[in-house]
């Protein structure tokens, strides 16, 4: 019966979901049909049933800076008013060093374009069009961010919008200088601080870059913090929009964030390579090593001696002297003979390329046991030993590895704040890449994390909820079916059953108890009673008959299964109870007459 609900209700989910799929056809064919006029042309829009307008867009909404955090922000860039981004943002005209005219031109394709894959409409970015070009583009910061006693924080988004290659993705924060053209801004153009994703075949990197003063010389040398502990390596893939942000404390201390989860932290004065501060002492470089200093822990024993019985000029191989030419070996046979297959081809010129010969091939007849000159197979030699040396003992001479005295370092000073560096002119984007059409968005710089976490929720956040739960142009699985129930609300009936006819089946199928159940699986076992009275026996078959009408509705088919095996189990208790008492008999006389009531 549970085999017969659960064929019955699964088929009824299949005709539903079947009819669903046929009427939501039919309505697509007839709008197909209803678009087109007798010749078979399109019909106005305004003419006949109008036609479903895709859905719309999402307008864009860029994040904005408060009045009350004016104060703390340094530059921001949403790229929302057109006319104001493109007079700020100037793409250089310089040229590179050092490389070949051709290619020293930084003619890379810039573009402010909204997303291949649009979430919101009017969001535009500053995409990276060309592939395996030089690109170089800045703008000036609102006002330069001096490094004193507030933290500096950088953020901005990237969209890989084609799984990346070979190329970088990363910002440099332009150091402050007396004269700055941003047409200028070139591959040697001084910055402060260098950040952001890079990479090339399966070498990725986070660049967290930054060039300190050494206070002694006034040079510069770029101090580089160590790998990220934290994963970023699906940032590449050119699925979704990704969150850059980094954090560095007047405390020296460090933080790199991608997509709001921490990567990397450290220290400016610990975690970076190579250490700002050198070392307080370093190697005497004129001193030199005496020549009676004895670098060596072991030396052979003087004392030892070869023993007589070691022979150096044994081999480690020696013939099998066991060995046995086998009976069928073919001593005139040769190994190699000519293919007898092979035919010369027919532009051979045997005056330009000589007399033709066929290739040589293994003798098929050496296959058994072999040809040629026999040979018995090599074995270890036992007596074999080797080259002889005396033991090592230890070097009474011994003076450990020799090391130069250690000097006061003549260039050693000591930066206890790294953190105030070159102060922060502008930002700039001066990049190689084999990839194109990486889109940057939403540049922020400010001294107060939260600002940024704020700038972020206004735009990263909701785009990353749209790229990751499917929210793009078409909608997302959610508003899908809420817009196809609003144009067919018979598909609330479909939903509903769909839903709810599988707990309707695990119900049926595992709480089928009830009370005609029990009468029919008491009737079905034929179980052995103990004796009642006549009275008693009949008032209690008239009761199983009221059960059983009322349960015997329907179940027609149960009831002649039944039937048949209660006559088995007749015709087996009367072989079981041949011998037995006047009691048997008269539960055998009481069945015989309640079947009877039951067949009348």
């Amino acid at each position: 019966m549970r085999l017969k609900q659960l064929l019955v209700y699964s088929g009824l989910v299949l005709l539903l979901c079947t009819l669903s799929s046929w009427a939501a056809a039919d309505e697509v064919e007839v709008e197909d049909e209803e678009d087109l006029d007798s010749d078979g042309e399109s019909e106005p829009e305004d003419k006949g049933k109008e036609k479903k307008k895709a859905p719309e867009i999402e307008p864009y909404k860029p994040p904005v800076i408060s009045l009350e955090n004016e104060d703390s922000v340094f530059f921001s860039e949403p790229f929302a008013i057109r006319g104001e981004f493109q007079n700020r943002w100037l793409k250089s005209q310089a040229k590179k060093d050092g490389v070949d005219v051709e290619i020293a031109k930084y003619d890379g394709e810039w573009s402010f374009e909204e997303p291949a894959t649009k979430l919101f409409s009017g969001d535009l970015g500053l995409v990276l069009k060309s592939k395996a070009r030089h690109h170089a583009i800045s703008a000036m910061l609102s006002k330069p961010f001096d490094f004193k006693d507030k933290p500096f924080v950088v953020q901005y988004e990237v969209k890989f919008q084609q799984a990346m290659e070979c190329g970088g993705a990363y910002v440099k924060l332009l150091s402050q200088q007396d004269s700055f053209d941003l047409k200028t801004f070139h591959d040697k153009s001084p910055y402060t601080i260098m950040f952001g994703p890079d990479k090339c075949g399966e070498d990725k990197k986070l660049h967290f870059i930054f060039r300190h003063k050494n206070p002694k010389t006034g040079e510069y040398e770029e101090k580089h913090a160590k790998k990220p502990t934290g994963n970023f390596q699906n940032v590449f893939d050119g699925k979704k929009t990704h969150l850059f942000t980094l954090v560095v404390q007047p405390d020296n201390s460090f933080e790199v964030f991608v997509d709001q989860t921490s990567v990397s932290s450290g220290n400016l004065l610990e975690d970076v390579t190579p250490p700002v501060n050198p070392p307080k002492e370093m190697d005497d470089p004129h001193d030199k090593k005496p020549d009676d200093w004895d670098e060596r822990e072991k030396i052979p024993d003087p004392d030892a001696e070869k023993p007589d019985d070691w022979d150096e000029d044994a081999p480690a191989k020696i013939s099998d002297p066991d060995a046995k030419k086998p009976d069928d070996w073919l001593d005139d046979e040769p190994e190699y003979v000519p293919d007898p297959n092979s035919v010369k081809p027919d532009d051979w010129d045997e005056e330009e390329d000589g007399e033709w010969e066929a290739p040589q091939i293994a003798n098929p007849k050496c296959e058994k046991s072999g040809c040629g000159e026999w040979k018995a197979p090599l074995i270890d030699n036992p007596a074999y030993k080797g080259k002889w040396s005396p033991p090592l003992v230890d070097n009474a001479d011994y003076k450990g590895i020799w090391k130069p005295r250690k000097i006061d370092n003549p260039d050693y000073f000591e930066d206890k704040e790294p953190f105030k560096m070159t102060s922060i002119a502008a930002v700039g984007l001066e990049l190689w890449s084999m990839t194109p059409d990486i889109l940057f968005d939403n540049f922020i710089i400010t001294n107060d994390k939260s600002v940024a976490d704020k700038w972020a929720s206004d735009s990263w956040v909701k785009k990353n909820v749209k790229e990751t739960y499917g929210g793009d142009e078409e909608g997302g699985v959610v508003s899908n079916l809420l817009e196809a129930t609003n144009e067919r609300p018979w598909l609330w009936v479909l939903f509903v059953m769909v839903v709810i006819l599988p707990f309707v089946l695990i119900a049926a199928c595992c709480f089928p108890g009830s009370k005609g159940d029990a009468a029919a699986k008491k009737k079905k076992t034929d179980e052995p009673t103990e004796d009642v009275p006549a009275d008693e026996n009949e008032a209690e078959t008239k009761e199983e008959e009221e059960e059983e009408e009322e349960t015997a509705a329907g179940d027609e088919e149960a009831e002649e299964k039944n039937e048949e095996e209660e006559k088995t189990a007749e015709g087996n208790e009367e072989e079981e109870t041949a011998g037995k008492d006047e009691v048997d008999e008269e539960e055998t006389v009481r069945r015989t007459r309640q079947r009877t009531r039951k067949d009348n």
